[in-house]
């Protein structure tokens, strides 16, 4: 243990610049916006190999590349460099000792529209081939070539030549998945499941049974969750539900009994883990976990050993709950280590005696550490950003404001170091996707708006996931309503706390955030100075009717809504004369999540009526500036706008 905390410490002193903690220090955009210089890492079930996604800066165009490390010999070597401008990695898993599975997005185009498509490699570490998991000749077999070729249902851990695949292409419908077993050595792909009407999602059991269908009929917003004994047998309903009601009933996995379902479903208002004993014809959840007025959203854990169900990825004194004695104990010797982070056991070899850490926290970006039981040790492996140290970031601070209607509003206030907290220039930030919600977790945007001198609010305006059944759908149909409002409400207590300038206050957001940012300039013409909106929805009313030519059209209904005179009366574009501060409108051409023609629109609209707008597009930019150079040419011109106008 000393040894353990000694590294950290090192690590922490070989880290710190010269200048006094206190002293503001400005660091280049590209120390917050470049991509991370690892993203993820895998270990070989024998733990001798750990698989990397870094950056490759020497390239002309820093993009992702796959590492490998040997843990006994300390070699570091490139296995295989990608086709960047095709290929963007997402992620990495071990099938065996010998092959790596590499997943990957690449556009393309569907029925003459473009599209991104994803698709699995696999990489043989003795021979040093890289090959389609998918071969030419097994996707002859499909009606047509599915989209998604990357979705991993079962590693099939006793069986290292082959793993079970969830695929579409062999109905006609898309959301049909079907279970296919693949032969990593010859291709041979036979089917183990075939695809049910309206069933998108299977869940095996730990004997590697499809045992689990996850229903939903696109024509409405109800849910079934259906058992079978084996595969292609009949079909027995567990649950039936309606979407964002009490009754949900969510699957999350199997003990190594078989008849033993672990679900995620409510407890007094807010979601819980409970077991299930498949045989009682009441299906009594009993309850397993839960969290004191909070939502418990983690994945089940299970012993790479016995397969049981050890615990869950989410927990309220150390990040994971372990119910499983040796693994809270190997959780708290974690946390005596390393006090100051979260630290998530994200990989274990199969005999659990060798592992890797994933430590973070709001002012650390990320640590990789591999530990070894045996020669009781915990080693620093990499940063996730080198030039990211605790020193220069900021603790966000969790402060709760009272929305109008006296509803309780969650949020996080970053301040700058060395920064009186008062009449600052101030960044409000809603976060993005409606129903995420923003923590007290690393967050380059917040990190960067403070290390240029602005507070930052981030609020969880009613609707945000976490808090519980009533909270979340408290903002069903609130686009420019009550979630607004809760926005506006968090600027004026940061104001009237006398911690924001009211003079100098900026609000900016993507996604959902970029829609609240620009709908808050018009709600509120004289509350704000300047408007930053990246991949922002403008017509809110166009965005559900889009929504009819894919299958989460009665979903989005139900979000949002389909009164589309009211739609539009709370769309951005329909009051774009209000708007009179200038505006930053930003937006990926390749943006799958929201159409590049919201912020087009927008930026016509604005520049037509002589507003103070401009307007970046970025070349085949997706929704995620997962490309370095997008990211890059975003923040820069944030920077800019922001040094100009606040």
């Amino acid at each position: 243990m000393k040894r353990i905390l000694a590294l950290i410490i090192l690590l922490f002193i070989s880290q710190m610049p010269t200048a006094s903690a206190t002293t503001p220090q400005r660091l280049p955009v590209e120390a917050f916006a470049s991509i991370p210089d690892v993203s993820w890492m895998a270990l070989s079930p024998n733990g001798k190999h750990i698989a990397s996604l870094i950056v490759d800066s020497e390239a002309e165009v820093p993009h992702k590349i796959v590492a490998l490390f040997n843990t006994e010999t300390g070699q570091f070597h490139i296995p295989l460099k990608n086709n960047h401008q095709r290929y963007t990695i997402l992620t990495l898993n071990w099938a065996s000792n010998e092959i790596l599975l590499i997943s990957a997005m690449k556009p393309s185009k569907r029925f003459g529209k473009r599209a991104n498509e994803t698709v699995l490699f696999k990489y043989n570490i003795k021979t040093g081939e890289t090959d389609n998991v998918l071969t030419q000749k097994a996707l002859k077999r499909f009606k047509y070539v599915p989209q998604y070729k990357h979705q991993i249902v079962d590693l099939l851990t006793k069986d290292p030549e082959h793993i079970l695949m969830s695929v579409g292409g062999f109905s006609q419908r898309v959301n049909e998945d079907s279970v296919i077993k693949v032969n990593l050595n010859t291709g041979k792909v036979t089917t183990e499941q075939y695809y049910r009407e309206h069933v998108s999602k299977w869940i095996t059991d730990q004997q590697h049974k499809v045992r689990i269908a996850i229903y939903r009929d696109p024509e409405n917003t109800e849910y079934r969750v259906y058992e079978q004994g084996e595969a292609n047998s009949d079909l027995r309903l567990l649950w039936k539900y309606e979407a964002f009601t009490e009754d949900a009933v969510t699957p999350l996995g199997f003990d190594v009994n078989p008849n033993t379902l672990y679900v995620k479903a409510y407890h007094q208002g807010y979601l819980a883990i409970f077991k299930v004993d498949l045989t009682d014809p009441k299906l009594t959840k009993e309850l397993v976990y839960s969290r004191i007025k909070q939502d418990v959203n983690g994945r089940l854990l299970h012993s790479k050993i016995t397969r049981q169900a050890i615990g869950v990825s989410v927990g309220s004194d150390n990040e994971y709950h372990f119910w499983d004695k040796s693994y809270q104990q190997l959780s708290s010797r974690l946390k005596q280590a390393l006090p100051d982070t979260q630290n998530y056991l994200i990989q274990l070899s199969k005999n659990e005696r060798r592992y890797i850490v994933f430590a973070t926290s709001a002012t650390q970006p990320g640590l990789y550490l591999y530990g070894d039981r045996d020669a009781n040790s915990l080693e620093v492996i990499t940063t996730k950003y080198a030039q990211l140290t605790p020193n220069v970031l900021v603790k966000p601070k969790a402060v709760n404001y009272q929305a109008r209607d006296g509803l309780t509003i969650p949020s996080y206030l970053s301040l700058p170091k060395g920064i009186e907290a008062k009449k600052l220039p101030t960044i409000i930030f809603p976060h993005g996707g409606a129903q995420s919600y923003t923590g007290d977790s690393f967050d380059y945007w917040a990190q960067f708006f403070a290390n240029r001198g602005y507070a930052v609010l981030q609020m969880n305006f009613r609707g945000s996931a976490g808090y519980g059944h009533q909270f979340t759908t408290a903002g069903l149909q609130g686009w420019g309503k009550e979630m607004q409002t809760d926005v506006e409400d968090g600027t004026r207590y940061l104001i009237n706390e006398g911690i924001a300038d009211p003079k100098r206050i900026c609000i900016a957001g993507a996604s959902y955030g970029g829609y609240a940012a620009m709908m808050g300039a018009a709600m509120t013409p004289d509350l704000y100075q300047c408007v930053i909106s990246f991949a922002g929805v403008a017509d809110v009313e166009d965005l559900v009717k889009l929504s009819r030519f894919y299958t989460n059209h009665e979903m989005t209904k139900k979000i949002i809504g389909d009164d589309y005179n009211a739609l539009y009366e709370r769309s951005p574009i329909y009051h774009a004369d209000k708007i009179n501060v200038p505006i930053l409108l930003i937006h990926g051409d390749n943006d799958k999540v929201v159409q590049v023609s919201q912020s087009r629109d927008m930026y016509r609209k604005l520049d037509g009526l002589d507003k103070k707008v401009q307007y970046v597009e970025i070349d085949n930019g997706n929704h995620y500036l997962s490309n370095n150079q997008h990211r890059l040419m975003t923040f820069k011109a944030i920077d800019e706008f922001l040094s100009k106008n606040l």
